[in-house]
């Protein structure tokens, strides 16, 4: 539905101050960016204040370096799978060669190319630590600065460091060491069973580290249960140690460097390094929220235009939401939340019902997600689980990827899963998980089926091109049957 936005008396008005604008951003990761760039294209003055480097976690210490990891031991993998190129490529990975290609796309972790993306979609930085100290109002160091429209939190998220006796002492890593690692460390024992815990272990498996990931329950479980299964196979097919059902209860470093883990079934880990990667916490402990009658260092409860629910000008988004902590949900928040804040402050038609221009509403049951492990996990949507706690009658439909001809042709051996949920009442997909080598290149056309709610009678005519992996498409098709 779409509701009438009550005009501001001086939106667009250009600022009378160097300490006055229509918008301001705390947090200049990807979200907050494309807040900043979709306000200023609204046609209001945007300032936006970062504390450490502009890009934020994605850009230098999660998505892109992790990824830069991970590839060259994809690459070879894949080389290695098709006859041919198998027996060329004989040799192991160049460690120092994978770093100084990580350093590259984080740019020697410097924000000099970022910086100078916001100056030219005309975006004012500062730089500092913000802090709401009013209604429509941030301080950073000893300069207040007024907004005549709103504010956005857009500050992301820290690692959760949980609360294990000598854990603090023993100098833990998180995502930022591990993903900006100078040396490869001899052995690392990583505690934690999501997608970091998981993508880490791969990369530092293929570059030569000694891995020991232990799981409080499964490993990524809260994806389909085959999805972690074939991971926890292939990572222990690896040399891999991977032990479930079992927490931590103590740590230890010694003299010599080494860190030792308690395990409360008795056992005990040692390792050269320790990686704890079991969760998220909101980076909101010192911004000022109770100025906004909101609770320090807790999530920020928005609605789907990210807008902060009882309050007509703080708006928050990306991962301080808790809605979905992922990069890309959160730039598609801050499109949203950037184009409602200018629709309402020019008096426009705000276009709020689901699906609407203004709102996230794939944040509730469309979530893409891909983990870049060996091999990829790739989803979007609920999982069958999901989907019947949620009250829907469903039925999901397998298929191995690997009796497709296209994935047969792209490795000797392709193992691989997809499972396609259906909605029996409603006859669309409302969930889609695949395992297997390069399916994350597959997921988009999963999403568009699930955000679409395309019927399934329709995607018969969506004709995969052969010979192709999308045909796994066909197959799960056929297994649902044709309709009569």
């Amino acid at each position: 539905m779409a509701t009438e936005s009550q005009p501001s008396s001086e939106a667009n008005v250009p600022p009378t101050s160097a300490t006055t604008f229509d918008v301001i951003v705390i947090g200049a990761g990807p979200v907050g960016e494309n807040v900043a760039d979709r306000t200023v294209q609204g046609g209001l003055s945007t300032l936006i204040v970062e504390k450490e480097l502009v890009g934020g976690e994605c850009s230098y210490w999660a998505c892109i370096p992790s990824k830069a990891l991970l590839r060259s031991g994809a690459a070879l993998r894949a080389a290695r799978a098709v006859p041919g190129s198998r027996e060329a490529a004989t040799g192991d990975l160049d460690v120092s060669a994978v770093l100084a290609r990580r350093d590259s796309y984080v740019s020697g972790w410097s924000d000099d190319g970022q910086v100078a993306w916001l100056s030219d979609a005309g975006i004012e930085l500062v730089r500092g630590h913000a802090r709401l100290t009013g209604e429509r109002e941030v301080t950073v160091g000893e300069t207040t600065y007024s907004a005549r429209v709103a504010v956005v939190v857009a500050t992301g998220s820290a690692a959760l460091l949980p609360d294990i006796p000598g854990l603090a002492d023993a100098e833990p890593w998180t995502s930022r060491e591990a993903t900006s690692v100078e040396r490869i460390p001899e052995s690392i024992t990583i505690v934690g069973g999501g997608v970091v815990a998981v993508e880490i272990a791969t990369a530092y498996t293929d570059l030569g580290a000694q891995v020991t990931l232990v799981a409080r329950s499964t490993v990524l479980g809260g994806f389909e249960e085959f999805a972690g299964e074939a991971v926890v196979a292939a990572l222990r097919s690896r040399g891999a140690t991977i032990i479930t059902g079992a927490s931590p209860t103590g740590v230890a470093r010694a003299a010599s460097g080494l860190v030792t883990v308690t395990l409360d079934d008795g056992r005990t880990l040692e390792s050269s390094e320790l990686l704890v990667a079991t969760g998220r916490v909101p980076r909101t402990g010192d911004v000022g929220l109770e100025t906004a009658g909101l609770e320090s260092g807790a999530w920020i409860d928005v609605d789907d235009t990210m807008l902060v629910r009882g309050s007509d000008w703080l708006y928050a988004a990306g991962d301080v939401n808790h809605r979905a902590l992922l990069t890309h949900q959160g730039k598609y928040q801050a499109r949203a939340a950037g184009d409602a804040i200018a629709a309402r402050a020019a008096g426009r038609t705000l276009d709020d019902g689901p699906w609407g221009t203004h709102v996230a509403t794939a944040d509730h049951a469309a979530v893409p997600q891909l983990v870049y492990s060996d091999p990829e996990v790739a989803a979007v949507g609920l999982t069958s689980g999901a989907a019947e706690k949620q009250g829907l009658r469903v039925r999901a439909i397998d298929v191995p990827i690997g009796n497709v001809s296209g994935a047969s042709l792209h490795a000797e051996g392709y193992e691989g899963t997809a499972r396609m949920v259906v909605d029996e009442d409603r006859g669309v997909v409302v969930g889609f998980t695949m395992v297997g080598p390069d399916v994350g290149e597959l997921l988009h056309a999963a999403t568009i089926a699930v955000v679409g709610e395309v019927p399934l009678s329709r995607l018969w005519h969506a004709v995969p091109s052969f010979p192709t992996i999308s045909e796994l498409w066909l197959r799960l098709l056929e297994g649902y049957e044709r309709p009569r």
